[in-house]
C-alpha cells in the first residue's frame, strides 16, 4: 500500500465516511420494524408488539450500541490532529463490523437461544470494539497523531476493560444461550473499573484528566 499523505482534508474525509457508514448502519436497523408495520391492519398495537418484542429489543440494543460505539469514535478523532496508515486500515475493520451489526442484530431479534447466534452478535461487537481499542491506543502512543490537549481525551484503558468484558460476555453467551444479549450488561461494571483505573492512571502519570463527556467511553 502507497504511503498515506496526511493531510487536514483527509482527515475530514475519513471521519466524514465513518460517520456515514455509521448513519447508514442505525438505519439498517429500523427497516425490520418497518416490516413489521403493515401488519397493523390485522392486529391491535399491543398485540402487534408483544409478538414482535424480540425485534423491540434488538433494535433498543443495537442502537445503543452502535451510538456508543460512535460516540467513542467521535471522542477519538476530536483529540486527533493527524492520522496513519495503521490508524486508517484500523478503522476500516471498526466500520465493517459497525456494517455487519445491522444483519447479526436481525439475527438475534430471531432467536436468542442459539450459540451461534449469540456468537456472531456478540462477537461483531467485541470486533469493533478490539479495532476501537487499537486504534486508541495507537493515536494515544504517537505525539504526531495525537493534539497537546487531546491525550486526556483518549481512554485506551477503558477500551481494554471495554473488549475483556466484551469477551467475558461472549464467552457466557455460548455456555448459556439463553442471556443471549442481556449478556451486555457486563459492560456496566466494566466502566465503573475503567473509570476508577483511568483516574488512578492520570493522578500517578500526571495526566490532564479530562472528564468522559457524555460518557463517550468504548462499548
Amino acid at each position: 500500500m502507497a504511503r498515506v499523505l496526511r493531510t487536514d482534508r483527509g482527515l475530514d474525509r475519513l471521519v466524514n465516511f465513518s460517520d456515514a457508514t455509521v448513519a447508514i448502519a442505525i438505519t439498517l436497523l429500523l427497516l425490520p420494524l418497518v416490516d413489521v408495520a403493515n401488519d397493523i391492519d390485522r392486529m391491535s398495537l399491543g398485540a402487534l408488539l408483544s409478538e414482535n418484542v424480540g425485534k423491540l429489543i434488538a433494535f433498543v440494543v443495537s442502537f445503543v450500541v452502535i451510538s456508543r460505539l460512535w460516540l467513542s469514535h467521535h471522542g477519538l478523532f476530536e483529540a486527533t490532529r493527524s492520522y496513519s496508515t495503521t490508524v486508517m486500515r484500523v478503522n476500516f475493520v471498526w466500520l465493517a463490523s459497525i456494517a455487519f451489526l445491522p444483519f447479526s442484530s436481525n439475527l438475534i431479534a430471531q432467536t436468542t437461544h442459539d450459540r451461534g447466534v449469540n456468537a456472531l452478535y456478540i462477537g461483531t461487537i467485541a470486533l469493533a470494539s478490539l479495532s476501537m481499542t487499537a486504534m486508541q491506543w495507537t493515536i494515544w502512543r504517537d505525539p504526531e497523531l495525537i493534539r497537546p490537549d487531546g491525550r486526556g481525551m483518549v481512554h485506551p484503558v477503558d477500551g481494554t476493560v471495554t473488549f475483556i468484558a466484551l469477551v467475558v460476555a461472549l464467552v457466557g453467551a455460548v455456555i448459556v444461550p439463553a442471556g443471549g444479549p442481556f449478556w451486555l450488561f457486563l459492560l456496566v461494571p466494566a466502566g465503573w473499573v475503567s473509570t476508577a483505573l483511568e483516574r488512578r492512571l492520570h493522578a500517578d502519570d500526571g495526566w490532564a484528566a479530562t472528564p468522559h463527556e457524555d460518557d463517550t467511553g468504548d462499548v
